[in-house]
């Protein structure tokens, strides 16, 4: 039986990096991967589905070359060719980890994963062959799938999860989505701007529920303005596929409404790959459909650890590295601080951008604080106007007695690659005023951080 230091179960994001970070510290590795290294985020979320909003953004300048000054008499989009662009990205970078694996000499062990008692893992191969591995330290990162409803089931045709929506044979002329959230939004945005006709059901009353209610707001104006029909507090209460498309009945405060569609696209949330790992013959202890670990991803069985989707932080890739990185570095007896789980950003890369980070100023208020509020809308933002990318703002929240910085929200272009200022802010506990002084570049987008904060301190200049 082959001995490891360590072995993790799943190569997401979570788990190629936490067997990067173990090789480093010197630990024998092995990663285990039933399907294709990089997991569900290099392979069928994160990066392809990236690959796939930039030839929509790409299209969407093209429809609109007249407001740059330009001409562009004929231009059209090729589904097929787009799809096929986000899949060879995928591949690539799936290949990049490989070779990652190689340069750190990490064994990669194809096959189904399954922890077993004794420190071991058992892996069933392609052809049924079972093998056992030995590891003073067993790490899960078996990530999670696309969550079914019993009023949605999916046959992954006409009802379909991200999966299926990545590599459709052919572009719907209606799309259903139920659930606003990142996924749900970003699938959205795409098919709408490629010119399929959308509509987004949302459960609760804003959509993108998690964030502050002004970006739900701003963003809702935003899609509606694009074409994309907007349901919330409304549930999909059963579809019939019997036909050649979809009926979805629909249930608002209003009634019953059945729409009719080519597919509809469940983004209800995830499900965590749990089930048939083994973890009831360890005794590994879950809770809620999440395994139960302490601040270093320790299970109750010692030597067992799991990290990412499968425990209760949110189910994001940066997350799912940092847990992973924090657990072997503990492994290896090293100083480490537990992971931050408030000052965590989101990022939905929908066109305009959404990211944030820390509390809403509904959560500040609830949590009793007197708060300052500042935000800087993009229409006062040359940078902005000359891009013409205007929609949007930079809201920011303080508290009012010591200037802690307890908030973030953004929506607007490339919002997503300026929220990291604020994270890294809040981690050095920087104050408002340190923010105002600190010069941001000008003309840029990231310099409405600081208008933002001057709002809030009554000394915003551009407005």
């Amino acid at each position: 039986m082959s001995k490891y230091d360590v072995i993790v179960v799943g190569s997401g994001p979570g788990g190629y990096v936490t067997a990067i970070r173990a090789s480093q510290l010197g630990f024998k590795t092995a990663i285990v991967e039933k399907e294709n290294l990089g997991g569900v985020c290099l392979n069928w979320g994160c990066i392809p589905t990236k690959a796939l909003l930039k030839s929509a953004q790409v299209f969407e300048y093209l429809k609109h070359a007249g407001d740059y000054g330009l001409s562009v008499k004929e231009y059209d989009k090729d589904f097929g060719a787009v799809i096929k662009r986000s899949r060879g990205v995928a591949d690539g970078m799936s290949k990049g980890v490989q070779f990652l694996m190689k340069k750190n000499k990490i064994d990669v062990i194809n096959g189904y994963g399954k922890v077993k008692p004794g420190k071991k893992v058992e892996v069933t191969g392609s052809d049924d062959k079972k093998t056992e591995y030995q590891a003073d330290h067993i790490i899960i990162a078996t990530g999670a799938r696309s969550r079914e409803l019993p009023s949605l089931p999916q046959d992954g045709k006409k009802v379909i999860g991200y999966r299926e929506a990545m590599n459709l044979p052919e572009q719907p002329k209606k799309l259903i989505v139920v659930g606003s959230g990142a996924i749900g939004i970003e699938f959205a945005y795409f098919y709408n701007t490629m010119g399929t006709e959308v509509t987004v059901v949302e459960y609760l009353p804003n959509i993108v529920p998690v964030e502050d209610e002004d970006v739900s707001k701003q963003l809702e104006r935003s899609f509606k303005k694009a074409g994309v029909k907007i349901m919330t507090s409304a549930e999909v209460t059963k579809v019939d596929t019997s036909g050649k498309g979809v009926k979805a009945t629909v249930k608002t405060k209003k009634g019953e409404e059945v729409l009719e569609a080519d597919i509809v696209l469940s983004a209800v949330g995830i499900k965590t790959n749990i089930e048939n790992i083994g973890l009831e013959d360890v005794g590994i202890a879950t809770d809620r459909d999440k395994i139960v670990v302490n601040d270093y991803y320790q299970t109750n069985i010692p030597g067992y650890y799991a990290i990412g989707d499968v425990t209760p932080g949110q189910a994001l890739a940066h997350v799912a590295s940092a847990e992973g990185i924090l657990c072997v570095e503990k492994i290896a007896g090293m100083h480490v601080e537990a992971l931050d789980y408030g000052n965590i950003p989101g990022c939905t890369y929908c066109i305009p951008e959404v990211a944030s980070v820390g509390l809403t100023e509904k959560q500040a208020r609830e949590k009793g604080y007197d708060i300052k509020v500042g935000k800087f809308p993009f229409s006062a933002s040359g940078k902005a106007k000359a891009s013409g990318n205007a929609d949007g703002f930079v809201k920011v929240i303080f508290d009012a007695k010591y200037g802690e910085w307890l908030g973030c929200h953004m929506i607007g272009a490339g919002v997503t690659d300026m929220i990291a200022e604020a994270v890294v802010a809040r981690k050095l506990e920087t104050t408002g005023h340190e923010v105002l002084k600190a010069v941001h570049p000008h003309p840029t987008m990231s310099e409405a951080v600081m208008e933002a904060v001057a709002d809030a301190y009554d000394e915003v200049i551009h407005l």
